[in-house]
């Protein structure tokens, strides 16, 4: 198991709308600052802020699988697909951009809180299908709380958001002095947000300590336990995705 822990100056960084969208990246492009390239097909990840509200306008994506997680205030979108829609805190936007889609967005606070991720499926294969647009609210999700452990499925695994990538998301409470295990196979690899609290990761009896908007990532060659341990009152999102993909990537 190999663990590595990538504080925020290890991190990218991005903004929009002049400065009122602000984002730190644990996964960005070329010239952003981020140690971490992508992660199997986990290709990109931006943590956005806004005090109060930012715009991004019109602009196109295509083939990628790319979700809008918010965590405060409420995220705005619209596109070529006719779509109209707002979410709120533990809501989530869905966008399937296959042959193509324009989209725009906005992030409206009191400080919003929240996530841009885009995974990437075959190419080949996305580019071909029609674009779609979904959204789920926080009350579409089920979470399970057992030891003073909260855990919430946003993507796959008994989530209403399935994806063509392979891929798996959480949204993890734990409270202090409590801990969280996570079984995870071979091959396979955890990408770990800390956005509240710090705690301890262990895996193989090699215990790492990370604090809030540390990014953590575990690879595993063969089956392990990873447990995190909370220090304080911890939340993290955490995604997991295969380490290795058996098509084509693309080249950032």
């Amino acid at each position: 198991m190999d663990i590595k822990v990538y504080p925020p100056d290890q991190q990218g960084t991005g903004a929009f709308d002049g400065g009122k969208i602000t984002e730190q990246k644990p996964i960005g492009f070329p010239g952003e600052g981020s140690k971490v390239v992508r992660i199997g097909p986990l290709f990109y990840w931006a943590w956005a802020k806004s005090k109060e509200a930012g715009f991004i306008p019109s602009h196109p994506h295509q083939g990628f699988e790319i979700i809008t997680y918010v965590v405060n205030g409420r995220a705005e979108h619209g596109d070529s697909l006719g779509t109209k829609s707002t979410v709120g805190p533990g809501g989530i936007q869905v966008m399937q951009t296959g042959s193509g889609v324009y989209h725009q967005e906005a992030f409206i606070g009191p400080d919003f809180d929240g996530f841009q991720i885009w995974f990437e499926p075959y190419l080949n294969e996305a580019v071909l299908r029609e674009p779609k647009y979904s959204q789920y609210n926080h009350e579409d999700f089920s979470s399970n709380e057992e030891n003073n452990v909260i855990v919430k499925k946003v993507i796959g695994g008994g989530s209403p958001v399935q994806l063509v990538a392979d891929v798996k998301m959480w949204d993890i409470k734990v409270e202090q002095g409590s801990s969280y295990s996570h079984n995870l196979g071979s091959d396979r690899s955890l990408a770990i947000l800390a956005i509240e609290g710090n705690g301890i990761v262990d895996a193989n009896h090699n215990n790492i300590s990370f604090n809030e908007k540390d990014f953590v990532v575990a690879n595993s060659k063969d089956s392990a336990q990873v447990t995190i341990q909370a220090n304080s009152n911890l939340r993290l999102i955490m995604i997991e995705v295969p380490t290795h993909v058996d098509y084509p990537v693309y080249q950032k």
